[in-house]
C-alpha cells in the first residue's frame, strides 16, 4: 500500500460496464527525433506571437482570482470573422479543443437509446465519445477508395435512424474529403443532427468546398474546426464549431461551469488576431504532403488520396513490424486506420528525409517481403 492512499487495482473498482478492459486513448508519447504521429504543424510559433501571447496570458493573469468570461463571447466573435460566412458570435461555439465541442454535441444530442452513426474508417475517438455518453456506435463502411457513397450513406441513415452523424472531411486517417452534395443527401434524411469535421480544412487543395456553405438550408448541421493542427496551437487546446443559434444554446446547456480558462480565451484570440502568420506554413506543408505521396507511390506503395496534412499508406501484410522498425531509426509515425494501413504526417524537409530514409532502409530489409503486400 502507498503512504498517501489506498492502492486498488482497475479490476477492483466499481467501473462501468463499458469501460471494463479499456484503455486511455492517446498515441505514444517517446522521446524520438522525428515524430510525424500526430499531424501536428511542425513549424514554431514565431519569436513575436509567442511574446503577445506571453503578454496576453500575463494580463489574464493578474485577474485569476475571478472566474473567466463564462460564454467567451469576444473570443467567439474572434472566431465568427475567421470563418466569414456571415456568421456572428452567437452562432459560434467554442470548448478545449474539438474534442470537448464533440462531446458537448453528443452529450446535447446523444445519450442511452439514442444512435450516433459515421462511415468507417473514421476518427478513432469518436466511439469513445458515444461510449462515454451511453450513445449506441454504428458505422457503415467507406468505398473502397475511402470516399463515402451518397446511396449508401442515405440507406445508413434510414437505417439507424441517428440522432448524430459525424462526417469528418477531410477525414481521419485517410484524409478524404467529402463533397457538399454527398453531405446535402445525409441532412436531407436525417432526423437527428449531422456534424462535418473539418479538423483538417485549412490543409484541402484549392476549390475544395466547406461544409460552412450549407449552413443557411440545413438547421441541425454543425461545422466543427480546430486550431490545434494548421494554427500550430495544439498546446493551446482550441476548438470550435459553427451552427445556428439555438444549436449553440443546446451545447451551452451541457458543458460545465466557466470550462474555458481566462489564459485559453486570451492565447487564442491572439492566434486568431495573427492568423496569416499562424497559417503561414500551410502551403509547404500541403506542397510536403503531395511530395510525400508521390514518393510513396514510387516505392511501390497504396497511397490514400489526401486533403490534410498526412497521408496514409499501405498495404502491409504486417504493420505492426514496419511501426517498431521505423521507432528503432528515430522516426515515429502511427498505427492507425483499415488493417495493413500506416499513417504519416507531412513535416519540414528534415523530418520527411529522415522519414523517407527510415522506410527505405526498411523496406530494403530482408524481412521486407513479409510486410508488403506487393
Amino acid at each position: 500500500m502507498n503512504a498517501g492512499t489506498a492502492n486498488p487495482t482497475l479490476a477492483e473498482l466499481p467501473l462501468r460496464p463499458e469501460l471494463v478492459g479499456q484503455t486511455p486513448y492517446g498515441a505514444p508519447q517517446l522521446d524520438v527525433a522525428v515524430c510525424l504521429n500526430v499531424n501536428e504543424n511542425p513549424y514554431p510559433v514565431s519569436e513575436r506571437v509567442v511574446g503577445e501571447i506571453a503578454a496576453a496570458a500575463a494580463e489574464a493573469a493578474r485577474s485569476m482570482n475571478r472566474y473567466p468570461e463564462r460564454d467567451a463571447l469576444e473570443l467567439r466573435a474572434d472566431l465568427a470573422r475567421y470563418l466569414g460566412h456571415g456568421l456572428t458570435a452567437d452562432q459560434i461555439w467554442a470548448a478545449n479543443g474539438s474534442n470537448e465541442v464533440m462531446l458537448h454535441v453528443l452529450q446535447a444530442f446523444a445519450g442511452p437509446g439514442r444512435t450516433v452513426l459515421s462511415f468507417a474508417p473514421t476518427y478513432s475517438m469518436y466511439p469513445e465519445y458515444a461510449r462515454d455518453t451511453t450513445s449506441d456506435w454504428v458505422t457503415f463502411p467507406r468505398r473502397a477508395d475511402f470516399v463515402i457513397d451518397p446511396q449508401a450513406a442515405v440507406t445508413a441513415v434510414g437505417r439507424t435512424a441517428p440522432a448524430v452523424v459525424l462526417i469528418a472531411s477531410p477525414n481521419n486517417p485517410t484524409g478524404t474529403a467529402v463533397g457538399l452534395e454527398t453531405i446535402a443527401a445525409i441532412c436531407d434524411v436525417s432526423p437527428g443532427v449531422v456534424v462535418v469535421d473539418e479538423a483538417y480544412y485549412e490543409f484541402a487543395r484549392a476549390g475544395t468546398p466547406s461544409a460552412l456553405q450549407l449552413l443557411p438550408s440545413y438547421p441541425r448541421l454543425a461545422v466543427s474546426r480546430t486550431m490545434s493542427k494548421a494554427f500550430a496551437f495544439a498546446g493551446g487546446r482550441l476548438g470550435y464549431l459553427a451552427a445556428a443559434p439555438a444549436f449553440v444554446d443546446a451545447l451551452r446547456i451541457v458543458r460545465l461551469p466557466y470550462h474555458l480558462s481566462s489564459l485559453t480565451q486570451a492565447v487564442a484570440r491572439v492566434a486568431l488576431a495573427h492568423a496569416d502568420e499562424m497559417l503561414a506554413a500551410v502551403d509547404r506543408l500541403r506542397a510536403a504532403r503531395d511530395d510525400l505521396a508521390r514518393w510513396l507511390a514510387d516505392q511501390g506503395l497504396d497511397v490514400a488520396d489526401s486533403d490534410a496534412n498526412f497521408v496514409l499508406f499501405g498495404r502491409f501484410a504486417d504493420r505492426h513490424a514496419v511501426w517498431p522498425s521505423l521507432l528503432d531509426r528515430d522516426v515515429r509515425i502511427r498505427e492507425t486506420g483499415p488493417d495493413g494501413w500506416l499513417r504519416v504526417s507531412a513535416g519540414t524537409p528534415a523530418e520527411m528525409a529522415s522519414f523517407k530514409a527510415a522506410l527505405a532502409d526498411v523496406l530494403a530489409s530482408p524481412y521486407a517481403t513479409r510486410v508488403r503486400t506487393r
